[in-house]
């Protein structure tokens, strides 16, 4: 019997909805698998500003710290668009990913075969089912450089740079290593090597660690080829591993080409087993309250949890196979519905995926 003591940040919009279910359907777990998890429930975000006057209360980091993972609904909404920037909802995910050095997102992309109508893409080209993986560093790269203003040739210009270092790319290639190994053992480091001294290194970093995981095939690919490969042939792809902006384009590509954003969770690891997991959604405040969003990423957030922090195998596939079979059986939320299917809201989905387990 394992124990287990989880940081629940519900956010803003949706994000206490969805948030719930993924609590219940871990409960759910704990009571077949006999586990122990406990949940507490620290403020982040939009509700955070309005509780407490800043986005990311010290209380909310101590209390992240102190737990074995964190659970992230969304955050974020029209409500606070007017407050400054350096306090803005959003700053609240940049915090806790640098307070809790959190450098590697995992983002995967999959198609369910009950929901392959949704798919944009051809049926032959996803014939099968599609399963990839995106391992985007998180700390690093274009996002955290030196940028600024100054005169040029032209006038005012503005410049942002690009910096890595091996440890950072050995660390998030380690992250890549590992989880192909738990996978199809393929891996795709996707940089722009033609062009940039940075993706030079990386391939120099790939080369070196390449040795560690024999089992493991590491092949490179430009950013702008992989870019039109997801759209042509995305089965080729297990594992894509890449820096911090080409990662933030190509995960939301194929996040597309799944045909709901609704299905989608993710990962944020560090070092060790230690992770944040959240829906790739936003806080939809549109529909807040109204028993309408679809809780499935959260959940598969939540089997993400088990299978990268705890190293719950069985676990983790038992939530996977029950939203399969939930979305077999013709279940749906708003987001996802079609002629012919059966209509659930938030709870109504939760109640049935937990119930399946």
């Amino acid at each position: 019997m394992g124990e287990y003591k989880i940081a629940v940040i519900q956010g803003d919009g949706i994000g206490p909805e969805v948030t719930q279910e993924a609590v219940n359907v871990l409960k759910a777990i704990g009571k077949k698998f006999q586990h122990n998890f406990t949940f507490e429930y620290p403020l982040a975000g939009g509700c955070a500003i309005d509780a407490c006057g800043e986005c990311l209360p010290k209380e909310t980091l101590e209390i992240c710290k102190q737990a074995d993972s964190v659970m992230l609904g969304a955050v974020g909404g029209p409500k606070w668009d007017n407050v400054p920037n350096a306090q803005r909802p959003e700053k609240a995910l940049l915090g806790l990913r640098a307070e809790l050095e959190l450098f590697s997102n995992l983002r995967p992309a999959k198609i369910y075969d009950a929901l392959a109508d949704a798919c944009p893409l051809k049926a032959e080209i996803v014939e099968g089912g599609l399963d990839l993986l995106i391992v985007r560093e998180l700390t690093g790269g274009i996002y955290f450089g030196e940028r600024g203003y100054r005169q040029g040739k032209y006038g005012e210009e503005a410049y942002d740079v690009e910096t890595y270092s091996e440890v950072e790319i050995k660390r998030i290639l380690k992250n890549a290593f590992e989880v192909a190994m738990q996978r199809d053992k393929k891996v795709c480091c996707v940089d722009k090597a033609n062009v940039l001294e940075t993706s030079r290194l990386w391939r120099k970093v790939g080369e070196e660690m390449k040795n560690d995981y024999p089992q493991v095939e590491l092949t490179y690919m430009y950013v702008d080829n992989a870019a039109m490969q997801l759209v042509r042939n995305p089965k080729q792809f297990d594992v894509m591993v890449t820096s911090n902006m080409f990662g933030d384009i190509l995960s939301d590509e194929a996040s597309m080409i799944t045909g709901s954003i609704g299905l989608l969770p993710s990962a944020s690891l560090g070092e060790g087993t230690f992770g944040m997991y959240e829906p790739i959604h936003g806080s939809a405040p549109d529909i807040a309250g109204q028993n309408k969003a679809n809780p499935i990423a959260a959940i598969l957030s939540v089997a993400m949890m088990l299978k990268y922090s705890f190293h719950l195998e069985k676990e983790a596939e038992a939530i996977e196979t029950a939203v399969k079979t939930i979305l077999e059986k013709g279940m749906r939320t708003p987001d996802i519905f079609s002629q012919g299917t059966n209509l659930l809201g938030t709870k109504e989905m939760g109640r049935a995926i937990a119930d399946c387990i």
